[in-house]
């Protein structure tokens, strides 16, 4: 992968047209970019004091989203499940690269694409610093970087038994969006589920308000007990989730029943909410750090020792978990 834009054929619009026309006029300049598109590679400057986080995902249409979204939020999330990586680790944006493959130069995807992408971010003071650009089916990879202080990232590592664990947001709304779209097309009307899954939001100022306050951190995408999992597996340790703590939307729970929500909550994925652990005696910096927060903060359990994720009602009786979330393979 190169800064620059490499070029493939793509279809009758010429490769260097496509490439000045929609992703070079950008509104968003930065000093650490000495470097950016339009050469082989980019130059970046990372500051003293500050570490590079890099994340790289691809979304394939088909398969992490439905063939005819419209482009915008195909732009949007397509930055958008890279940038809350970025939250996840507590990272600040700052450069990108855009791998686009494209089955044809369709003039008026090109330009949705590009304004739900560079509308996310220009939120951010994000800038694209290069990419590839190639003919073929339509699939979008983008990798991010963010920068951390020095040693302040967030890990997926750190939780210990006695820490709080808590998410951002809502949870299953993504999930049953999703199942609207899969079952009515894109003809389904706009609703906040359909919204959340095409317009993530990735937690960009809760990451970075929860460093040095989490012990552990993750986003959510493939489901609350897979990722939270994650965490668990990197410390070693397990944990006692309340289920009937789950933050569901007033739109989910009118939408389906409460189980199913619990169901969509803790396996659906897609939400791109922030999981994290905090320790009990930090707890009292996280509720004076929430007006930071982008979003809402909900305390869903606690981290035990013993290795196991336990899901337990508000009477204290076992739920079973028969499926953890979304498996690539």
């Amino acid at each position: 992968m190169s800064g620059g834009w490499v070029l493939a054929p793509v279809d009758r619009m010429h490769e260097f047209e496509i490439v000045q026309r929609y992703f070079t006029n950008q509104v968003i300049h930065r000093d650490d970019v000495s470097l950016g598109i339009g050469d082989d590679a980019a130059i970046l400057h990372v500051p003293p004091g500050m570490e590079m986080v890099a994340s790289v995902d691809s979304l394939v249409a088909g398969v992490h989203f439905p063939q005819h979204m419209p482009a915008a939020a195909v732009g949007h999330r397509a930055l958008a499940v890279n940038l809350s990586d970025l939250a996840a680790m507590g990272a600040e944006p700052a450069w990108a690269l855009l791998a686009l493959t494209l089955p044809q130069a369709d003039d008026g995807w090109l330009q949705e694409f590009a304004r739900g992408f560079f509308e996310l971010a220009q939120r951010y003071r994000l800038v694209l610093v290069g990419g590839n650009l190639a003919h073929g089916p339509l699939n979008i990879t983008v990798t991010v970087h963010g920068l951390v202080p020095s040693g302040k990232g967030l890990l997926r590592s750190g939780a210990q038994a006695g820490d709080q664990i808590y998410v951002t947001g809502w949870l299953g709304d993504a999930a049953l969006g999703l199942q609207d779209l899969q079952s009515h097309g894109m003809n389904t009307p706009v609703n906040p589920g359909v919204r959340q899954f095409c317009y993530p939001e990735p937690r960009i100022r809760a990451g970075l308000a929860l460093r040095g306050i989490a012990s552990a951190a993750i986003d959510m995408s493939d489901g609350l007990a897979t990722d939270l999992g994650h965490i668990l597996q990197a410390g070693g340790v397990g944990a006692r989730l309340s289920v009937d703590e789950l933050p569901l939307s007033q739109w989910l729970l009118a939408h389906c029943a409460r189980e199913q929500a619990v169901n969509l909550a803790l396996t659906g994925g897609d939400d791109y909410e922030l999981c994290f652990t905090v320790p009990a005696a930090r707890v009292p910096m996280l509720s004076a750090h929430a007006h930071e927060f982008d979003s809402s903060v909900t305390r869903i359990g606690e981290i035990t020792t013993a290795k196991i994720l336990r899901c337990v009602r508000a009477d204290g009786t076992d739920r079973p978990l028969t499926f953890t979330g979304y498996q690539h393979f």
